[in-house]
């Protein structure tokens, strides 16, 4: 046991004893993304034991009208919403509204006679077979339902996200009925498939609290944690900071005209859709870090963060050394470069937005670029980064 105490007492006291001329490094790294057109410029924020280890603003919020970034820049923040929605419909469940297993056939209609698809190639008219267990809110918050995000590139990946996100939708109820009226992909419970089952989460927040996603969000997430820039819908002023979405075409970065605007928004998902700036979401990781307490009082009960940050997925085939919990995607081991901690929990959004959280270390880091077309590589050179100028190697 001493054997095994030391190294992480000798970790512990290295990583206090950092200032914050060691994320110069970190800093130098981001220049060069944006100097190599990977994006177009970033806000970036490392926090450990509360204090600010490296934050900064880099490069442009618009490169067409040479705005600087700026570190109170509003971000699409794409499937990072998806944390927040699930944590919201947390609430909830200690509440009793809910228990994980429960059907969600038994709240929302459309449930009942859902249909899997035989092969994800022949698109939404091919041939399906029935679903052979019902759907459960615990396999809505794990991405195990077997409904799909639209991503993958087959021939019913496509018609998905047509349907999905190119063919305009009234609200969330509307959003969900078609999703529910496409073949899933997978029959529930078998296998890990992102999808846009968090926007299931967000109707069954409206069943359950009375209230939209937005209006609960902002009750009893936002103004208790002080997140006053984040919302599916920004005022006017709020809104004119957000910072414009780039794509990268042939090394180059150009506008890209589906961005998503900030006002007028009536699709309250789970799945995408709140803006925010970095503070705002570092009020959400600085509750997540303190197991979910915030300086006003408690958010969530620790058993409950606990639970949403273990893996859920069972036997369920996953990448080795990772795992999905409630709403996060977790790191069940120490990476295999030895940077990070057995535990850590993360997500990212479609538009190049990265987040994680190290309870062993009391640290968080968020990154946020407005880029597309999405690269996980960004996220873990960001690991990499902030562990090494925390001496982690």
């Amino acid at each position: 046991m001493i054997r095994f105490l030391l190294p992480l007492l000798f970790i512990g006291s290295l990583l206090a004893a950092q200032a914050p001329s060691t994320f110069s490094a970190y800093s130098t790294f981001i220049e060069e993304q944006i100097a190599g057109e990977e994006f177009a410029g970033a806000v970036s924020l490392v926090v450990k034991d509360g204090e600010v280890l490296h934050r900064g603003a880099f490069g442009h919020a618009d490169l067409e009208e040479d705005i600087p970034m700026a570190e109170d820049q509003v971000f699409h923040l794409m499937s990072m919403t998806k944390p927040i929605v699930t944590l919201a419909a947390m609430l909830l469940w200690e509440e009793g509204k809910f228990k994980l297993d429960d059907k969600v056939s038994s709240y929302l209609d459309g449930f009942d006679n859902l249909r899997v698809a035989k092969s994800v190639t022949e698109g939404k008219d091919g041939p399906t077979v029935p679903a052979d267990h019902p759907v459960t809110i615990r396999q809505v918050m794990t991405h195990t339902a077997g409904f799909s995000h639209g991503l993958s590139g087959s021939k019913l990946d496509n018609e998905i996200a047509m349907a999905l996100y190119y063919v305009p939708q009234e609200n969330i109820a509307s959003r969900v009925k078609t999703l529910t009226e496409l073949p899933l992909i997978g029959q529930p419970g078998k296998q890990w498939s992102y999808s846009a089952s968090p926007d299931i989460l967000a109707l069954l927040i409206e069943h359950f609290s009375g209230m939209t996603a937005a209006e609960f969000l902002q009750q009893r997430i936002f103004a208790l944690l002080g997140m006053s820039s984040t919302g599916y819908n920004l005022p006017e002023e709020k809104a004119a900071r957000m910072a414009k979405l780039y794509k990268q075409v042939d090394g180059k970065l150009v506008r890209d005209p589906m961005q998503m605007g900030a006002m007028g928004n009536q699709v309250f998902g789970g799945s995408h859709g709140l803006l925010s700036t970095i503070d705002d979401y570092a009020a959400f990781c600085r509750m997540l870090v303190n197991d979910g307490k915030y300086k006003g009082g408690r958010l969530l009960k620790k058993s409950t963060l606990e639970m949403m940050t273990s893996n859920q997925l069972g036997d369920i085939p996953y990448p080795a050394g990772k795992g999905f919990g409630l709403g996060f995607g977790i790191d069940t081991e120490i990476p295999k470069d030895g940077l990070g901690s057995a535990g850590n929990y993360y997500w990212s959004g479609a538009y190049s937005t990265f987040f994680f959280v190290d309870p062993v270390n009391n640290l968080f880091a968020i990154l946020m670029t407005q880029r597309s077309p999405y690269t996980g590589s960004i996220g873990e050179k960001m690991r990499k980064q902030v562990y090494s100028a925390l001496g982690k190697q």
